[in-house]
């Protein structure tokens, strides 16, 4: 498979053309951003981690009955992927209180809701990506009904799976964010990653943040939180 010029580059992954115009190859960097972008750094090995975790993940969706955009894993920073059009759709489903949630409605964080939340923001930078129902999504054509119902039934599906296995690896899957994207066809898929960068992620006895909001917060042991929770995952992959 050849790699190509570079298509894309956002603020975790650089995408690049191969010589099959439906297959793209996917490089995970090590750049860290929050706040959309506005607080910069660096988390060393990020991208190893990322690429490793999203592919074993992807692929226990695909076995779950849920379509995704992984074909195979090419090197530690390198995934060849289908080609997508990503919907400007980005679904936040959550379990617990936490982050934007408890911030925006004066909550503390750690609520146990009784069922899962799903919320959309318009994926688009320069309005910090906001908030909006499936009306507004309706209205913008971010995507049909028919898309937006299929994209849901997909999410909590994958809440389903990752809460299940990231139990048995003595974490606790507190939210998380997805994007979906479509085939050439229309077919939705699963598309970007699931990483310490896109879920909450707490040890399950301590509470102890194994996530992203580390880097956040400014509450060091980046590194060390995303190397525990690979370790689990590989320890019962």
């Amino acid at each position: 498979m050849q790699k190509l010029e570079q298509v894309y580059e956002g603020k975790a992954k650089k995408v690049f053309k191969t010589d099959d115009p439906e297959l793209f190859i996917v490089d995970y960097k090590d750049d860290a951003t929050a706040l959309n972008g506005k607080k910069k750094g660096t988390i060393s090995g990020k991208g190893v981690i990322n690429n490793k975790m999203t592919n074993i993940l992807m692929q226990k969706m695909e076995k779950a009955g849920i379509p995704t955009h992984f074909v195979k894993e090419l090197s530690d920073r390198e995934t060849l992927v289908k080609k997508v059009s990503i919907v400007p759709l980005e679904v936040i489903v959550r379990n617990i209180s936490a982050g934007h949630f408890a911030s925006r409605y004066g909550v503390e964080e750690g609520i146990v809701f009784e069922t899962p939340t799903i919320e959309f923001s318009y994926k688009c930078d320069a309005l910090d990506d906001p908030l909006l129902n499936e009306y507004h999504a309706l209205a913008l054509k971010l995507a049909t009904r028919e898309e937006i119902d299929t994209i849901k039934k997909y999410s909590f599906g994958v809440n389903d799976v990752l809460k299940a296995f990231w139990a048995d690896c003595g974490v606790t899957l507190v939210d998380f964010k997805l994007e979906f994207g479509k085939l050439s066809d229309g077919t939705i898929v699963l598309a970007d990653e699931i990483s310490p960068d896109t879920c909450r992620l707490w040890d399950s006895k301590t509470n102890e943040k194994l996530d992203k909001d580390r880097f956040r917060r400014d509450m060091g042991g980046v590194e060390d939180a995303y190397t525990e929770v690979m370790n689990r995952l590989l320890a019962h992959e």
